[in-house]
């Protein structure tokens, strides 16, 4: 931790990456696939302060004021890390959108962000947006990484990029309260709202994250989150660049499995989404009764191994079973995963108790955590050495923390943002007068730790006023290897119904709705009595990011969804009334 960069030292965002380039010069910074190569590449930070340079002296040419918007849509590269840095170095708010997000979606960003500059990755994302090109600010420049040809209108970066004066970017931005960024949360509802945060809320907020989660310069990063994510930006750029670790980008998620084998990583940040894509794949596997047997009993183990060296329970006699068990199940899961796994950090949505029991069982060390976009985001997160993976972990320090009306969790540090662009009102009522930030979920605070309970508007209120929430039960039922996706219904209805996707492995089969009953039945027999799924519905196409049904941290849109499938969803109801008249 003695090479950890302290924000008081870096002052703003580029004093950051300024000051790594100079204390790690022939360090390597990031690694890519370069596809004509078609190989792994190296940039130390020297190089990436040299390229920054020729970045910054082409944006210096369009004569972008200090606090000026720019706009990023692109996947994860150093290309990302290039344009931003030369950006923050000239004052400019840089303003990320997800690499592969809807045109309209887009447009509406550009336009309330008033950006003067949008930089994307190809002809293909420019002939998405060609269908929005008459929303678009008649001023707005458009560059691209890839050339696009000489008759498309998008200017080349290639070609603007000339010789730079300095071997490393200037920083003409000395104010760490000055605005860093305007993130659009892509929630489940309503118009995305833009999240303003200063140097300084992502700075402490990831010198925090250090103080409870030691990172080292030979650590190993393996980003595949969209940067555009204020989680992947703060702890899978910002926080290994403050520590002097190395970063690789993978080349998307259908080869994260290859690129793990490849890149061995030593940290991992993801979302529930993937483990309960691993741990699908995983049961898939376990075709024997044998095999099954023996990874129940290995995450037994495995779990009551966890517990002791946790201090939370005795040493057993089935401890001894261990090493074999490790042998046979456990490390052909780290092997998955690269082999030199250190940690691997679970946020952006919870992760259900199976799982984490599971993972956690087998070995892997998983710290789940909780924050939100508005608090830079981290909140509080698990420690190696206080793990309870139920938990979200402690609060990060000077993170405070209270239970205010609804049972819903205040938050209150340096990391709460400055509020939403051009949007008091609710500016107003997400931080109040104190400082305080609403963050919408239910919880409760136990021997120093935050356990997620629920969410204060996603609840489902039957029409006999029993009160469900959706997203416990999704949780379970996804657990399922049959179901890829769910969606749990039925506010102001007389019954509970879901929105179900089947996984690749059973596409094209023909259940029964009387099957897939009984199977969900199976994965929601704890929950109440009145809390039951009484009808299901199969939906033949995925929900994603891309068709606006999915947020880009993978979360189910439920008021798009709901609309989109309106129509089965009422022959759904309409159809259980005539069988009932």
């Amino acid at each position: 931790m003695a090479d950890v960069i302290s924000p008081e030292c870096a002052r703003v965002l580029p004093g950051l990456f300024c000051e790594r380039v100079r204390r790690s010069p022939g360090a390597v910074a990031y690694t890519f696939y370069d596809g004509p190569s078609n190989t792994w590449m190296d940039l130390t930070w020297s190089d990436m302060g040299r390229l920054i340079a020729r970045w910054q002296a082409a944006l210096k040419t369009l004569d972008l004021a200090p606090g000026e918007r720019v706009a990023i849509m692109a996947n994860n590269s150093p290309e990302w890390v290039m344009f931003e840095q030369a950006a923050l170095g000239l004052g400019l708010v840089v303003v990320p959108l997800f690499f592969n997000d809807r045109p309209d979606n887009v447009a509406y960003v550009l336009g309330h962000s008033g950006a003067r500059l949008l930089l994307i990755e190809s002809l293909a994302q420019w002939r998405e947006l060609e269908a929005v090109a008459g929303q678009l600010d008649a001023q707005l420049r458009i560059w691209s990484i890839n050339d696009c040809g000489d008759a498309c209108p998008v200017q080349y970066v290639g070609k603007l990029l000339g010789k730079a004066e300095r071997n490393q970017p200037e920083v003409l931005v000395s104010d760490g309260d000055s605005l860093a960024t305007l993130v659009y949360t892509s929630g489940t509802t309503g118009k995305p709202k833009g999240v303003m945060l200063s140097h300084n809320n992502i700075l402490w907020n990831a010198h925090a994250g250090l103080q409870v989660v030691p990172i080292y310069p030979d650590d190993y990063f393996l980003s595949f989150l969209p940067l555009s994510h204020a989680l992947e930006r703060t702890v899978g750029y910002y926080l290994p660049m403050m520590a002097g670790a190395s970063v690789a980008y993978a080349r998307s998620i259908p080869l994260l499995a290859e690129d793990l084998q490849t890149i061995k990583p030593t940290v991992l940040i993801s979302v529930p989404r993937i483990y309960e894509r691993v741990y699908g794949k995983l049961q898939e596997q376990l075709r024997s009764e044998l095999k099954r047997k023996l990874f129940k009993l290995a995450v037994e183990v495995g779990w009551l191994r966890f517990q002791h060296k946790q201090g939370l329970a005795k040493w057993h006699a089935k401890l001894l079973l261990w090493p074999l068990l490790n042998k046979l199940v456990a490390s052909k899961l780290m092997d998955k995963l690269g082999g030199r796994l250190r940690i691997a950090i679970c946020g952006g949505a919870a992760l259900s108790a199976e799982l984490g029991k599971t993972f956690v069982g087998l070995g892997l060390n998983l710290l789940q955590g909780y924050g939100m976009t508005e608090s830079s985001p981290v909140i509080s997160v698990n420690q190696t050495q206080n793990n309870d993976p139920v938990s979200v972990g402690p609060p990060l320090p000077d993170v405070e923390l209270r239970i205010g009306d609804n049972e819903e969790l205040l938050a209150r540090s340096p990391g709460v943002m400055q509020g939403y662009w051009n949007n008091p009102e609710a500016s107003a009522t997400t931080v109040d007068a104190e400082g305080w930030l609403h963050t919408g979920d239910k919880a409760r605070l136990e021997d120093g730790r935050v356990y997620i309970t629920g969410r204060i508007k996603d609840v489902i209120v039957l029409d006999t006023g029993e009160k469900v929430s959706p997203a416990d039960m999704e949780m379970a039922i996804s657990a399922a290897p049959m179901f890829e996706q769910v969606l749990v219904i039925g506010d102001g209805r007389p019954f509970l119904a879901a929105l179900v996707v089947m996984s690749d492995k059973v596409s094209g089969t023909h259940f029964s709705e009387h099957l897939l009953l009984d199977s969900i039945a199976q994965r929601i027999k704890e929950f109440p009595g009145y809390a039951q799924i009484r009808r299901v519905q199969v939906i033949d196409a995925a929900w994603t990011v891309e068709n606006g049904l999915l947020t880009p941290t993978l979360k189910p849109k439920r008021d798009k969804i709901m609309q989109a499938y309106a129509r089965q969803i009422d022959e759904l109801y309409q159809q259980t009334q005539g069988s009932e008249s």
